[in-house]
């Protein structure tokens, strides 16, 4: 089982700093854990924040929560220690500065996130910056080799040929006989396509659930299985799904 964090276990907020789970879902997912062979939080927040958040969930010795950051790029060892992509860590000194330039520039309302081999701009508080924002990440994603990736008046620039939530879907199918993912935004699309693939080609049992509000974009939807509303109605999908589930 496998599930995204922001607009999933966690409401949107206009401050992503602010972002907390809902509550119950710190209990739903030590449930899980005990009760799945694996349950991974995967994201594009650093690990960092994740831990913050769902450490002690993630450290349990007998039944932990897997916590997996910037969409598969950096992942929590058992004592919080983030593990970074070889192959990311070369580009910290690009994305630095990108952003240094990026947040030289910014509109008033515009924040520029770095995090780690990546850096987000957010205009939530600024939605009359969007232009601003396509047009100023694209030239930058030009010019420094990024991948620009569109999110909830957001837009991400990461290396080229990062792991993506697909990737992290795929590792952790291994050996399984079913897979769920839990996601409901854009950088999700990867996570529920490889679900498809895993039970075509691989004749594994999954299910996708996209998690919408009227701020979904319809790709999301319209890759999943099925839909519920909001974290709300994800954490009440989880919660029955901790409960159903026979241990093992």
């Amino acid at each position: 089982m496998l599930t995204d964090f922001d607009g999933t276990l966690a409401p949107i907020v206009d401050v992503p700093a602010e972002a907390r789970p809902i509550a119950g879902a710190t209990d739903v997912l030590a449930r899980l854990a005990r009760r799945f062979a694996s349950v991974t939080v995967v994201s594009g927040r650093p690990v960092d924040f994740l831990w913050a958040r769902l450490g002690t969930e993630a450290a349990d010795p007998v039944a932990p929560v897997h916590l997996v950051g910037l969409y598969g790029m950096a992942s929590a060892a058992p004592d919080g220690t983030v593990v970074l992509d070889e192959g990311a860590a070369a580009w910290l000194p690009v994305v630095a500065a990108v952003a240094d330039r990026l947040r030289s520039e910014a509109p008033d309302g515009v924040q520029v996130e770095v995090k780690g081999p990546a850096v987000t701009v957010h205009f939530r508080r600024a939605p009359g910056a969007g232009g601003w924002v396509a047009a100023r990440t694209a030239a930058e994603a030009s010019a420094a080799g990024l991948v620009a990736h569109p999110g909830r008046l957001s837009v991400e620039l990461g290396p080229p040929d990062a792991v993506d939530k697909g990737v992290v879907v795929r590792r952790a199918a291994a050996g399984r006989r079913a897979v769920l993912f839990v996601g409901d935004d854009l950088g999700d699309v990867p996570a529920f396509v490889e679900l498809s693939r895993l039970r075509t080609v691989d004749g594994i049992d999954t299910v996708g659930v996209a998690v919408v509000d009227e701020e979904t974009a319809p790709e999301v939807a319209a890759a999943a299985d099925l839909s519920v509303d909001g974290p709300a109605g994800a954490l009440a999908l989880l919660g029955w799904l901790a409960d159903a589930t026979p241990a093992g």
